[in-house]
C-alpha cells in the first residue's frame, strides 16, 4: 500500500518534500496530501504523528518509540500475514483474500472474512466482485455454497498458476538469494528443490535462465503443497503419452527421485508430468552461437518460417532493418518453440522485467506487439504481455547490435583551455564510445571558423557556441558528466532533430478534464480525424493496441498508438489533464499519441529515443502538464529536446 511506501520514506529520511513523494510513488501532490491525511491518523494511534512544515514537507515526529515500533512489525508481519489493522484500502483487502482463498481448500464464510478485515459484509461483497473477474482471467471461479461459505474453484494447474502470480510476487529477487515467499514449505525444503534441480539440469546439459530456474522452483514448492493436500493435476491419457515421451520427462523423473527421498511423500505420474511440462516451457533449446544452416536441423520447419515472417512484418511496419540480422533470427526460432510448448499446456510465465522492457525499449515492445500479432494470426495463440516482454529483450539485444556495427560517428572537440584539457575529453570520449566515435582531432574555437565541417557529424565543445554551425553542436562539461554522456549518445544513435518536430498546433490540448481514458482515447482520435490526418478506424486500432498491453509507462506518461500506420505524415497529438486519470492501474495526466506515417520508411528509433527522454524525465514531464497555452509549451519542449 501506497501509504506504508510514505511511511518507508519518512523512517529513512525523517523529513521529506511532498512532491518528491509524487515523483518516486508515481501520484499526483494531491493524492499524496490525502494519503499523508490518512497515515497521519494511523500514526496517531501508534506514538507518532507527520508535522507538516510550511515550503519544506512533511516531519516524522515519534513520542512513543515502542508503540511506533510496534506498529513497524505490524507493517513487516502485514506483508504475508493479517491485514488488521493495516488493510484500508480494497487493493490491501483483495490481495489478503487471494492468499486467504488460493491457500484454503475449505469453505471460509463471508462473515469470517468481514470480521478479520474489520470491513462490513457490503463491503467485502465489492472486494469479491473485484477478485471474481481476476480469477475469471485465470478461468478460476469462486463457488458459493450456502450456510457453508466460499472457496476458489476450477482447474488445478490453473488454480497452481494462480497461486504463482499471487502468492509470489512478479519482482522476487533472481539470482543466488533466498527468494520471499509466504510458508508454502519450509525453507529448508525450497533450499532443497532449487538444489535438486540445479544438479538435474547440469547433468542432463539443460540450459536456464535465472528467471526460468525461479519459475521452475516455485512451481514445484506448490506442487509439493498441493500434492500433501492431496489436490493433484490431471492429463488426457494423449497428452500423457505426448509428455512421457519427451526427454524433460526423463529429467522430471529423476527430480521427483531425488524429492520423494528427501520429503517423505510420493508424487504421482501426472505430477511429474507436470514438472516435465514445466521445464518444457523454460528451457533453451541449444546454444544461440549456430549458425543457419544448424538451427534449420533442429528447428521444426514451421518455426523457421514462422520467424521469418515475424522478422519481416516488423521491418515492414516500424522500418527496423533488423530482417537480415542472422543472431536475432536464430534467438528467436529458439524462443518460439518454449513459448508454443507453454500454450499447448497452458502455462504462465512472469517476466519481472515487464515495466522497465516497456519503459525502456518502446519501440522493441511495439515490434514484440507485431511478433505476437503474427503468432495468432499463424497458430491461433494469444500472446500475452508478458511473453512479448520477453520477445522484445531479443529485439532490443538486435537494435544495440546494430548501433555497434553502424559506421561512427565523425566529430571534432573544441577546447578553450587548452591541450591538456582537450586531451583528458579525448580520451574520456574514446574510453566510453570506442569505436562508435571517430573523433578528428581537437581545436580552439578561434580556428573552428577556418575548418571545412562537411565530413562531420557534429562539434562537442567545452564552451557554448552562439554561431550557427554547420553541423549540430554538444556543449559538455571538460570533465564529461553523466548528462553530457546521455546528449553524445543520441547524437551517435540517430541524426536528431528536435521534438517539436512531431507536434502540430491544431493537436495539442492542454489542461483538459477527463474522467477516464477511453474518453481521452475517443477525445483525441476525433481531433485528430477532423484535421484530416488519418485514413483510417484510428480509434478501433487504438483500442485494440491498448487491450493487448497498456500503453502507460510510468510518470505520468501514457504514449496511446494504433496498431498499425493510418498517418499520411508522422505526428504527436498531444493532451495534458488538470487532474490524473488511471490508466490500467498507472495514474496518468500527460498522453501523446502516436500515428506513424503508412509508406515512408523512416528511422523510427529517433523518433522513440526523444519519447523516451520526455518518459524518464520527471522534472520535464512536470513542466509540460503545468503549461497553459502552445507557446509555453513549445518552448519548455524545445528547451529540452
Amino acid at each position: 500500500m501506497r501509504i506504508f511506501d510514505i511511511l518507508r520514506i519518512l523512517v529513512a529520511e525523517q523529513m521529506v518534500n511532498g512532491e518528491h513523494l509524487a515523483n518516486v510513488l508515481k501520484v499526483s501532490s494531491r493524492t499524496i496530501r490525502t494519503d499523508v491525511k490518512e497515515l497521519g491518523a494511523l500514526l496517531s494511534q501508534h506514538g507518532a504523528t507527520i508535522k507538516p512544515l510550511k515550503g519544506t514537507g512533511y516531519k516524522l515526529e515519534i513520542q512513543d518509540e515502542q508503540e511506533f515500533h510496534h506498529l513497524l512489525k505490524q507493517l513487516k508481519d502485514y506483508e504475508h500475514n493479517v491485514p488488521y489493522p493495516l488493510a484500508n484500502s480494497s487493493e490491501a483487502r483483495n490481495r489478503f483474500l487471494m492468499k486467504k482463498l488460493l491457500l484454503t481448500n475449505a469453505y471460509i464464510k463471508l462473515d469470517d472474512l468481514a470480521d478479520i478485515l474489520y470491513v462490513s459484509r457490503s463491503t467485502l461483497q465489492n472486494d469479491l466482485k473485484e477478485l471474481r473477474k481476476v480469477l475469471a482471467t485465470y478461468g478460476l471461479s469462486l463457488e458459493n455454497r450456502p450456510y457453508h461459505g466460499i472457496r476458489v474453484k476450477g482447474n488445478e494447474a490453473k488454480l497452481r498458476y494462480c497461486i504463482s502470480d499471487y502468492i509470489f510476487s512478479r519482482t522476487d529477487e533472481i539470482g543466488e538469494q533466498q527468494m520471499s515467499h509466504p510458508p508454502l514449505i519450509s525453507n529448508e525444503e525450497m533450499d532443497f528443490i532449487r538444489e535438486v534441480i540445479l544438479d538435474r539440469i547440469e547433468f542432463n546439459d539443460i540450459q536456464l535462465s535465472d528467471i526460468a530456474l525461479n519459475n521452475l522452483v516455485i512451481h514445484i514448492a506448490i506442487a509439493c503443497k498441493r500434492i500433501r493436500e492431496e489436490r493433484y493435476v490431471s492429463y488426457y491419457p494423449q497428452e500423457m503419452k505426448k509428455i512421457e515421451a519427451q526427454k524433460e520427462f526423463m529429467v522430471a523423473t529423476e527430480i521427483v527421485s531425488a524429492l520423494e527421498q528427501k520429503m517423505k511423500h510420493s508424487f504421482p505420474l501426472v505430477e511429474v508430468a507436470y514438472i516435465a511440462v514445466h521445464l518444457l516451457g523454460v528451457r533453451t533449446v541449444v546454444s544461440a552461437h549456430l549458425d543457419e544452416v544448424e538451427i534449420k536441423k533442429i528447428i521444426d520447419k514451421d518455426i523457421y518460417e514462422l520467424t521469418i515472417e515475424i522478422l519481416d512484418q516488423i521491418d515492414q511496419q516500424l522500418k527496423m532493418n533488423i530482417h537480415n540480422d542472422k543472431e536475432l533470427l536464430i534467438a528467436f526460432c529458439l524462443h518460439l518453440k518454449p513459448v508454443i510448448n507453454r500454450y499447448q499446456y497452458g502455462m504462465n510465465l512472469r517476466n519481472p522485467m515487464l515495466d522497465e522492457i516497456k519503459a525502456n525499449y518502446p519501440l522493441a515492445f511495439e515490434a514484440g506487439i507485431i511478433a505476437a500479432e503474427v503468432i495468432k494470426q499463424r497458430l491461433h495463440i494469444h500472446i500475452e504481455e508478458n511473453e512479448i516482454g520477453y520477445l522484445a529483450i531479443h529485439i532490443g539485444v538486435a537494435m544495440e547490435r546494430k548501433k555497434m556495427e553502424d559506421a561512427p560517428k565523425r566529430c571534432i572537440i573544441v577546447c578553450a583551455s587548452g591541450l591538456g584539457s582537450a586531451k583528458l575529453l579525448y580520451y574520456k570520449l574514446q574510453s566510453v564510445f570506442g569505436s562508435r566515435l571517430d573523433i578528428v582531432g581537437t581545436t580552439e574555437f578561434y580556428k573552428l571558423k577556418q575548418m571545412s565541417l562537411d565530413t562531420l557529424d557534429f562539434v562537442i565543445s567545452t564552451i557554448p557556441i552562439s554561431e550557427p554551425l554547420s553541423v549540430p553542436m554538444i556543449h559538455v562539461n571538460t570533465f564529461l558528466g553523466g548528462s553530457d554522456i546521455t546528449k553524445i549518445e543520441q547524437a551517435i544513435s540517430e541524426a536528431r532533430l528536435p521534438a517539436v518536430q512531431y507536434v502540430r498546433k491544431k493537436l495539442v490540448f492542454l489542461q483538459q478534464k477527463f474522467d477516464n481514458k477511453l474518453q481521452v482515447l475517443e477525445f483525441i482520435a476525433q481531433k485528430i480525424h477532423e484535421v484530416d490526418l488519418v485514413k483510417g478506424p484510428l480509434l478501433e486500432s487504438v483500442i485494440e493496441r491498448e487491450a493487448v498491453s497498456p500503453t502507460s509507462f510510468g510518470n505520468f506518461v501514457a504514449i496511446p498508438h494504433p496498431m498499425e500506420p493510418f498517418a499520411d505524415s508522422t505526428f504527436w497529438a498531444i493532451c495534458t489533464l488538470q487532474k490524473a486519470i488511471d490508466w490500467d492501474g498507472k495514474p496518468v495526466q500527460f498522453i501523446c499519441m502516436l500515428c506513424i506515417q503508412r509508406t515512408k520508411s523512416e528511422d523510427l528509433q529517433s523518433m522513440y529515443h526523444i519519447l523516451l527522454e520526455i518518459l524518464n524525465n520527471e522534472k520535464l514531464v512536470q513542466q509540460l502538464i503545468r503549461c497553459k497555452t502552445y507557446m509555453e509549451f513549445v518552448e519548455v519542449l524545445h528547451k529540452n529536446s
